[in-house]
């Protein structure tokens, strides 16, 4: 296996890898023994810690992706074409995450305004199971693909 497939495959185990365990398991742990205050704080400061490495991630699957695309060429099977569209509507969803509810919740914490900060991890909740939802599809695409190809 070449260097650009163990780098996508890294790439994408930290991110969606990431996602499962935030979503099944410590959500609904943090959603039953933690009051209000302190679940939206403690998401904050995980997803402070996840999201600089799904940055890395995104740049890295991008980047190995595109390379791996360019040597196939003409020869591109229509799997790996799915696995891109799939991959780039991850991408938009998880810079929307960022750019506007995330940031809604971190102004939420510092100011202690736990009703806005629910709402805004209400949001991050939901688009992370779309995200995780779009991950395990895009797994299972490629590999059916494969196996089909």
């Amino acid at each position: 296996m070449e260097l650009s497939a163990i780098l996508h495959v890294l790439g994408i185990v930290v991110w969606v890898g990431g996602m499962f365990f935030a979503y099944m398991a410590l959500r609904p742990v943090a959603a039953v023994v933690l009051e209000p205050p302190q679940r939206l704080t403690l998401w904050a400061g995980v997803f402070g810690k996840f999201f600089p490495w799904v940055w890395g991630s995104v740049t890295l699957v991008l980047a190995t992706g595109l390379h791996m695309l360019m040597k196939l060429g003409a020869a591109t099977p229509h799997y790996a074409l799915a696995m891109l569209a799939l991959g780039v509507v991850m991408m938009l969803l998880f810079a929307h995450v960022f750019f506007a509810p995330y940031k809604k919740l971190k102004r939420a914490v510092s100011e202690q305004n736990w009703p806005v900060g629910g709402a805004a991890l209400g949001q991050i909740r939901m688009l992370i199971g779309i995200n995780l939802s779009l991950g395990l599809l895009t797994i299972a695409v490629v590999l059916l693909g494969r196996a089909l190809t």
